[in-house]
């Protein structure tokens, strides 16, 4: 009887471990590897229009547990574009701190390293919103889970 209640209470518990387990396993990250699908511009809290990205054009960007590296391709600019930094997410936001880049990126830097974002995020993408100083919206990037 009391191999019966232990064998029972075991079960249980491993039961009750799992099931948390899995909650947590299935919370949205920003980890991975994203594309650049579109653009947005809202007229302040609403999408005005989208704006596809042209031919050849491409920008990842790879987040993993405390880091960022982007990069951008455009046909056009032979030099290419990327930076790296910290990124943290919370409370619906995404900072990203750049600390180093191309040239173009670098003369940035001189005027602005942190970047806050509204973050809009799903399972397979997310967008980074850019917000006036009145709380605004006025433009997005979006981006496709890749990897």
């Amino acid at each position: 009887m009391r191999k019966s209640v232990l064998l029972f209470t075991l079960i249980v518990v491993f039961l009750v471990v799992g099931s948390f387990t899995d909650r947590y396993s299935n919370a949205l990250s920003i980890e991975g590897t994203w594309e650049l699908e579109s653009f947005y511009n809202y007229d302040g809290e609403n999408v005005l229009d989208t704006i596809e990205k042209s031919d050849g054009y491409r920008q990842v960007k790879m987040y993993s547990k405390e880091k960022i590296m982007w990069t951008r391709y455009v046909p056009e600019d032979p030099n290419g574009r990327f930076g790296y930094g910290s990124y943290k997410v919370s409370d619906g936001s995404l900072i990203e701190v750049i600390e180093y880049g191309d040239d173009e990126m670098m003369k940035a830097l001189d005027t602005m390293r942190n970047f806050t974002f509204e973050l809009i995020l799903k399972e397979d993408s997310f967008s980074q919103i850019t917000v006036d100083e009145e709380g605004n919206r006025t433009f997005s990037e979006n981006y496709k889970r890749i990897d």
